[in-house]
């Protein structure tokens, strides 16, 4: 098929028996993205988990600080809740008018780079990042603080059930965002729901004068010192924890039903109006109650039972308040599984971050950032034991840095575009930026030597990363476009074929077959002297095998890999000069394991470091009768994925070999990827045909598998696949997506399939 309309490949049928699809279920097509999208009802418990389940330990951490003056000094929280929900009314308030200003995304990176310039935006990234993985790590664990205190046996097991617990949200939302919603829409709001159950019998209590009183066990020892200034802001620092969470709404526009901005706003809006008054509430429950911070309760835990004592009608509703404060507490974490991949992808398109995260998996989620940030939050965990305490003065101030980088570039957004009402929008941006801003130089002059110095280091360093990052893709980019022209501008190309043999079996007839295949029957055989498996030395039976075709003996080196080395170093190599090794192997079982243990295995990878050479494997399997088919013809079918230096350097090298059928393939994620490279294709003025496959499922294995058998179906016939491979060294290995690697594996024990790897080695 020639590049006309591209053919549509489905996943194996088989596939939905596997263990991944148990899992994550179905894969979705990208053309069925719009049915993720999310009502309003569903995106509020994913996108605002987070500032609702802030509640169970915003006031908290807030009171800990205070206890350093002193009991007394407890009824101090009451105002300073106010002061912090006016502050979340006016973040809100200017988040509103960034998501309508910016329909697709409106969080701090896209905001601050399209209005204050690169830097601010990556600032503004790195304390996102933090953020996210912090607030998972927070998250869960005051989730099973909560639980613990409940069930005071299981708090020996905190790490523990943290841990599992960040595997069960991670394979939620690997499901995809939609089903998440769903999974985690009946806890939130059922958690909503006994809140203001509970605060409402406690208002109710206190309004006719017999407010209950909380039973505070082992509590936390009371200081002497004096309610200054300073620690009284520190304790409004610990408490705008409430605040968390509210950028990702702004972040998740695009996941929102159309109207999306709409939508997204009004979203806000409720979380808003829901998080201030429960805040509010347990506050003043916390006061008038007299609770205080436990070394094994939480304070909300005694407003619930003080609200609802043992023995009461209401007895049931305090381990109701409870269980759904663990499970608000961790499905909180939920807000940052919708965040972090989203803003790793933003990162990864503009080549800040590694292009994996820009791949969307199965169920059209970002899953790498999601396994990412799973891994991230669990290391949290372990390195600080699950402690609340210790994990919390980490917090917040990557949540402030955007916030105050984000209203600001609002300001300038307002000033630039000057639309109708363009000063009543840049004056409420402003003031949200001021009073961030003003909170960000508290929670860090407050916090420094408490942990948040950690964060103030990890920002400039992921800053510092993100342009190491970018760095690498621009080299790498440039070499590609000007190795490009070096390849256009290389004479018609020859090559130089060479047969490693082991000894004389069905794969190594298969290889010789192949080799004379392609090099108009000039090929030699290279045979390492002492290699050969005792009593099967190949040269004396090479003639029935090869013919005339000459075995190369070579003296064994330090090694089998060097001995081959050493003699294609003695062969000319360049953009005009390849020289192909084909390299047998023989299995009676399919194992991976086996495979990676041969010494042809070593020899591969020693040669992907040659320039120049390609490396074929030739891989033959017995079936159930030990009998192997013998291959009649080959078909040539290059392997690419753009029109760059490495994949016509395939290209040429594809028309070197003597075979009939040669043409190129690739494998679309969408129509958009597949016009986009027919388009490119003629621009480059490449003469092979080039066949384009759909991939909806943006999963090349099962399109190239089917696309292949479609190849060896015939009687006889080998899929001789050409794929080009750049090659990477050190850390630069993580920023590229290691497809070839993918396909090898694929396709090594696929029948009647030659793979050709043509390495482009890169520094």
């Amino acid at each position: 098929m020639s590049a006309g309309e591209p053919t549509r490949v489905q996943p194996e049928v088989d596939r939905g028996l596997d263990l991944k699809r148990a899992v994550v279920g179905r894969p979705l097509a990208s053309d069925e993205l719009e049915e993720t999208l999310l009502r309003k009802l569903i995106a509020l418990p994913i996108f605002a988990s987070d500032p609702l389940s802030s509640v169970a330990y915003a006031t908290e951490a807030a009171m800990v600080v205070l206890l350093a003056a002193g009991v007394a000094a407890l009824h101090l929280v009451l105002p300073i809740s106010v002061a912090i929900s006016v502050l979340l009314a006016i973040v809100v308030l200017s988040y509103r008018q960034t998501v309508r200003a910016y329909e697709s995304s409106g969080g701090a990176y896209i905001v601050a780079k399209e209005n204050l310039g690169t830097l601010p935006s990556l600032v503004a990234a790195a304390a996102l990042l933090t953020d996210y993985v912090l607030t998972v790590a927070v998250s869960v664990a005051a989730g099973v603080f909560a639980i613990s205190s409940a069930a005071p046996s299981l708090a020996a097991y905190r790490v523990q059930l943290c841990l599992a617990f960040i595997v069960l949200l991670t394979f939620a939302n690997l499901r995809g965002v939609k089903e998440a919603g769903i999974a985690f829409a009946l806890p939130t709001y059922s958690f909503v729901a006994v809140l203001y159950v509970m605060i409402g019998t406690g208002l109710a209590r206190c309004a006719v004068g017999s407010c209950p009183q909380a039973v505070v066990p082992h509590p936390l020892p009371a200081g002497a010192g004096a309610v200054g200034v300073f620690l009284v802001l520190k304790a409004f620092a610990s408490g705008s924890a409430a605040l968390t969470g509210v950028e990702a709404i702004s972040n998740g526009v695009s996941a929102f039903r159309p109207p999306q901005a709409r939508n997204a706003a009004r979203t806000l809006t409720a979380m808003a109006l829901i998080a201030i008054t429960l805040f509010l509430g347990v506050s003043f429950l916390a006061v008038h109650m007299h609770a205080r911070p436990s070394e094994t309760a939480s304070v909300l835990s005694q407003i619930a039972r003080g609200t609802f004592p043992v023995g009461s009608p209401g007895s049931l509703l305090y381990y109701a308040v409870q269980a759904l404060t663990f499970a608000i507490l961790v499905l909180a974490a939920n807000t940052s599984y919708q965040g972090f991949p989203r803003l790793a992808a933003l990162l990864a398109r503009d080549r800040f971050f590694p292009r994996q995260f820009v791949n969307f998996g199965d169920r059209l989620v970002y899953s790498n950032g999601i396994i990412v940030l799973a891994g991230l939050a669990g290391a949290l965990i372990v390195v600080f034991s699950a402690s609340v305490d210790s994990l919390i003065h980490l917090y917040v101030i990557g949540v402030f840095t955007a916030f105050t980088l984000s209203q600001l570039g609002m300001v300038r957004y307002w000033r630039r575009r000057r639309e109708a009402g363009w000063k009543r929008s840049a004056v409420v941006n402003a003031v949200g930026a001021s009073a961030t801003g003003l909170v960000l130089v508290i929670v860090i002059w407050t916090k420094f030597l408490e942990g948040a110095w950690a964060v103030t280091v990890a920002v400039p360093l992921l800053v510092a990363i993100f342009y190491g990052i970018r760095r690498h893709y621009r080299r790498i980019s440039r070499r590609l476009r000007a190795g490009a022209a070096a390849v256009a501008a290389a004479p018609p190309a020859t090559n130089t074929v060479l047969v490693h043999v082991h000894q004389l079996d069905e794969a190594t007839r298969e290889a010789v077959w192949f080799a004379r295949r392609i090099s108009h029957g000039e090929f030699r055989g290279l045979y390492v002297y002492g290699s050969a498996p005792s009593g099967s030395d190949p040269r004396g039976r090479w003639w029935e095998v090869a013919g005339p075709s000459p075995l190369e003996v070579l003296p064994a080196g330090e090694s089998h890999a060097d001995a081959v080395l050493e003699y294609v170093w003695t062969l000319p190599r360049g953009e005009s000069s390849f020289v192909t090794v084909v390299i047998p192997e023989q299995f009676k079982h399919r194992s991976l394991r086996s495979a990676l243990r041969r010494t042809e295995f070593r020899l591969k990878l020693r040669l992907l470091d040659e320039p120049s050479v390609a490396i074929t494997d030739v891989p033959v399997v017995e079936d159930e009768s030990g009998q192997v088919s013998r291959p009649e013809r080959a078909v040539c079918r290059v392997l690419v994925s753009g029109v760059h230096a490495a994949s016509l350097r395939a290209v040429r090298y594809a028309e070197t070999l003597d075979l009939e059928d040669v043409g190129a393939v690739f494998f679309a994620f969408d129509a958009e990827e597949a016009a986009r490279m027919r388009r490119d294709w003629r621009s480059a003025g490449v003469t092979l045909p080039l066949e384009v496959v759909e991939a909806p499922y943006r999963d090349i294995g099962d399109p190239l598998r089917e696309y292949l058998r479609g190849i060896t179906a015939e009687p006889g016939t080998i899929a001789a696949v050409v794929m080009p491979e750049i090659v990477v060294h050190g850390w630069a290995r993580l920023l590229h997506n290691q497809r070839a690697l993918y396909v090898k594996r694929l396709l090594l024990f696929e029948p009647h399939v030659v793979l050709a790897s043509v390495p482009y080695q890169l520094p």
